[in-house]
């Protein structure tokens, strides 16, 4: 759907709405023979449309997958695929466009380098959105509200998508730059690599020290979402902060994802398999939030970003998702969630040893 109408909705050549509400259009017929207008790029470029469109599409993915981990285990296929339809073609380009896409956002000074509020909090507003209509895992919690602990399969292989995820943040983070054929762009392209790896680190030693303190032990789970919240809360402004800075930014991100994954989970009974609506949602209104601390942002137009990413997204998501619930529910059964959803849903088991 970024293909067929996404991309020109997040970088369109006029508005229905200036500022607001982007034209649609299509990049279906995305050709190197093309002008840049006819592909709804109204600026000059100095790479190549298709480059352009390969790297967002991969930001559009990575605030679907969000949707995906705060989903596991209890949704149909079908609807979240319907889902991902409307996120990936209409809601998260029109709130991109408020930003990248010369939108209001940019217009009055919000600052997001590659997408804390973007990317991140947009893919988690529509995670919380589906959560509540989808309700928790069957088991998640006791008839009193008590949260019981549900376990990963796999803990190694989950530490190795963290890896993977810490890896090509160098690529989401540093390829903002969008060029490095110039001495600045190259200098600022190294600072982002440099600031990326040591937010990261800084979450992670932060989780696993307040893991460490308050239950005796290093919850290595606790230290794979640290890492992560590490990674957003520096992707809204990696350039501007020296490293020990960066340090600092990722540490308080991972400070604040452990404590709302508890929130979310004992406190408001929000059931997120692998809090990512903590990691990338609430961690990425701090990565947006801080960015007046090491450049001339407004804490007012970040905050304004904030509310109007957020917002548009949660409402936009709640609907599409209710209305989908209604044509076909997007719930599995109980006894397809005991089965596990691998085999009712594709046929395969993944786990046929258990």
């Amino acid at each position: 759907m970024y293909l067929v109408c996404g991309f020109v909705l997040m970088y369109p050549a006029g508005a229905v709405l200036e500022g607001v509400i982007p034209a649609i259009g299509t990049s279906l017929g995305l050709s190197t023979s093309l002008p840049n207008e006819e592909i709804g790029i109204p600026y000059g470029m100095d790479y190549s449309q298709q480059a352009d469109f390969f790297f967002q599409v991969v930001f559009v993915a990575t605030a679907m997958s969000i949707v995906s981990g705060a989903v596991a285990g209890r949704m149909k296929l079908v609807p979240f695929f319907l889902f991902a339809i409307v996120l990936t073609g209409f809601i998260y380009p029109i709130q991109g466009y408020w930003n990248w896409g010369g939108g209001f956002l940019s217009s009055m000074g919000y600052s997001d380098y590659a997408g804390s509020g973007t990317v991140h909090l947009c893919g988690a507003a529509a995670a919380l959105a589906v959560v509540l209509v989808l309700g928790p895992r069957n088991g998640k919690y006791a008839e009193d509200g008590t949260s019981l602990p549900m376990p990963g399969s796999n803990i190694p292989m989950a530490a190795l998508g963290v890896w993977i995820l810490w890896l090509g943040w160098f690529g989401f983070n540093g390829g903002s730059e969008l060029i490095v054929s110039t001495e600045a762009s190259a200098i600022a392209v190294s600072q982002v690599f440099l600031n990326t790896n040591m937010a990261a680190a800084g979450g992670v030693v932060a989780a696993i020290l307040l893991s460490l303190f308050l239950t005796g032990k290093m919850d290595v789970t606790m230290a794979m979402n640290g890492a992560i919240a590490g990674l957003v809360a520096i992707t809204a402004g990696p350039s501007a902060p020296a490293a020990g800075t960066a340090v600092l930014i990722g540490a308080a991100g991972g400070a604040l994802v452990y404590f709302s994954i508890l929130f979310f989970d004992k406190t408001l009974k929000i059931d997120d398999p692998v809090g990512a609506i903590s990691a990338h949602g609430i961690v990425g209104i701090l990565g947006v939030m801080v960015v007046p601390l090491t450049s001339d942002a407004s804490f007012v137009h970040q905050a304004l970003g904030v509310v109007s990413i957020a917002g548009f997204t949660f409402v936009a998501s709640y609907i599409v998702i209710s209305i989908i619930n209604i044509v076909t529910p997007i719930r599995a059964t109980d006894e397809e969630q005991y089965a596990g959803l691998d085999s009712s849903e594709i046929g395969v088991e993944a786990y046929p040893e258990f």
